[in-house]
């Protein structure tokens, strides 16, 4: 069982256990469990024998050591796993989305990855699939976007699912103020959120400096040979 990071709850003194108990029940508390974890949306994850449950900030377990192993509450529910399988519970200790899957993420903008059979969708807090389980891979999303693999080539799905940006890139990244880099055949570019290669790729490296917010585009890989290029966001040279 992996170690739970103790000190992360001392970070956030509003988010630790010892400014609602004094130090002898904390210390009961310590000698009761076996490890525990910093608190995130109120609860903190504890374990017993093996098994993973979760305390209040009064030191109530209020969801019992009954699971594998569990995650931090994020967005209203916890991530946990049970018999191999993983699932969400929410703050009740209901399991809101059955332990079905192989694997799983934490939400993020309201939907969660998950795979299945070696393929990943989406589903949302109801538990309801709104994307199929027939991607490769999937990263959570990022500015509205989520980046996904298939057959070898990465692209990029909506929230309902919609190929917005075909698979047809060799890499990509996610979304950052609204530019995402990708590669293809050996080089590398920025695509837009409609698909649209603002800067094409045909360099060996690019970023994007959002501080001057400029993209830097750059031909050779020594330093000494480096031609350097600049573009605005909308593709423009400069």
């Amino acid at each position: 069982m992996g170690l739970f990071v103790v000190y992360s709850c001392i970070e956030d003194k509003k988010e630790n256990i010892a400014v609602e108990l004094p130090v002898e029940e904390r210390l009961e508390l310590a000698k009761k469990y076996d490890n525990a974890g910093g608190f995130s949306e109120g609860l903190a994850r504890v374990e017993l024998n093996g098994k993973c449950g979760f305390i209040d900030k009064t030191g109530k377990q209020v969801i019992p050591c009954v699971y594998d192993y569990a995650w931090n509450f994020s967005e209203g529910l916890a991530r946990v796993k049970l018999n191999g399988k993983e699932g969400f519970i929410d703050k009740t200790g209901k399991q809101v989305i059955p332990c079905v899957y192989d694997d799983a993420w934490n939400f993020s903008e309201g939907l969660a990855r998950v795979k299945l059979n070696g393929k990943c969708g989406f589903i949302d807090k109801t538990g309801k699939q709104v994307i199929p389980c027939v991607y490769d891979y999937a990263w959570d999303y990022s500015e509205g976007l989520a980046l996904v693999a298939l057959n070898g080539k990465r692209g990029f799905i909506d929230k309902t699912g919609k190929q917005v940006i075909p698979c047809v890139y060799d890499l990509a990244w996610d979304y950052s103020e609204g530019l995402a880099c990708v590669e293809l055949n050996g080089k590398l570019g920025f695509i837009d959120k409609t698909g649209k290669q603002v800067v094409p790729c045909v360099y060996d490296d690019v970023r994007y400096f959002s501080a001057f917010d400029i993209i830097v585009a750059i031909v050779g890989e020594s330093e000494e040979n480096q031609v350097r290029y600049y573009y605005d966001r909308d593709g423009n040279s400069l």
